[in-house]
């Protein structure tokens, strides 16, 4: 299956990062030829007012917080400029949530969709919450967008790597990549382990001789853990070999 309907969740204020990760989701799904919905919401924010004393004022009404909301007309505009920019087929949506219900929302959405990506901030609990959200309750792949290094990511993903550990999550990443590794022209196959079993290596053979069917030659390796996390080392990895994209499964 082709990916051919993208869900583009945007919140939060387009500062200079989240304008150009808009940018380089909305190049990358012109180069796949892809239509973009954008569903930006307008967060409810609390902001306090000074109090000013005064006999003259009910300062009870005065000291009450003022609601205001994010600024997601401008996250809209960067979006429709991308659009243009890019040539890329186009719809967008404006709701207003309340900060706790955004996530939910976006899951939703996401379901009728062939992949949701997903701009985030570093260390920002709105964005895994977000994240996890879609992966929990959405059904469909997600890719995700450092805003910190959007601008250095590249449009094509030539050089993807698939995090293999033969688990069910694995396996829906695989399938649910297809297209990309298709289209891609260097894929690796990793797997994370200080003992390289024989049922590891059969795997990852395996794995090999299946993507074969659909077209893609594919290469496999291991890579020590020693201590570390996967995820720290397959970041490592990524970044040590120029990856494009890391196709990993999430969660047990």
């Amino acid at each position: 299956m082709s990916i051919k309907d993208i869900l583009l969740p945007l919140v939060g204020e387009p500062s200079a990062a989240a304008i150009a990760a808009i940018d380089k989701c909305m190049a990358m799904a012109g180069d796949i030829g892809a239509q973009v919905t954008a569903m930006a919401v307008e967060e409810d924010i609390l902001v306090r007012p000074k109090v000013m004393v005064s006999d003259d004022l009910d300062n009870t009404v005065v000291a009450e917080a003022v609601r205001s909301v994010s600024d997601a007309q401008g996250l809209l505009k960067a979006f429709d400029a991308a659009a243009i920019r890019f040539g890329v087929r186009s719809e967008r949506r404006l709701g207003r949530l309340a900060a706790a219900d955004i996530p939910a929302h976006f899951a939703l959405d996401a379901r009728l969709k062939d992949l949701s990506i997903v701009p985030v901030k570093p260390h920002d609990g709105r964005s895994e919450k977000i994240v996890e959200r879609l992966i929990f309750e959405s059904g469909r792949p997600v890719l995700i967008c450092p805003e910190e290094f959007a601008g250095e990511l590249e449009v094509a993903f030539d050089d993807v790597v698939i995090a293999w550990d033969h688990t069910a999550p694995a396996a829906r990443a695989v399938a649910d990549a297809m297209p990309i590794l298709q289209a891609a022209a260097n894929v690796r196959i990793v797997t994370a382990t200080d003992d390289k079993t024989t049922a590891e290596l059969e795997s990852g053979a395996a794995l090999v001789r299946h993507l074969v069917t659909h077209g893609i030659e594919a290469s496999f390796e291991t890579v020590r853990i020693d201590g570390s996390s996967v995820g720290k080392v397959f970041g490592c990895y990524v970044r040590s070999n120029a990856i494009d994209l890391l196709v990993m499964g999430a969660y047990r």
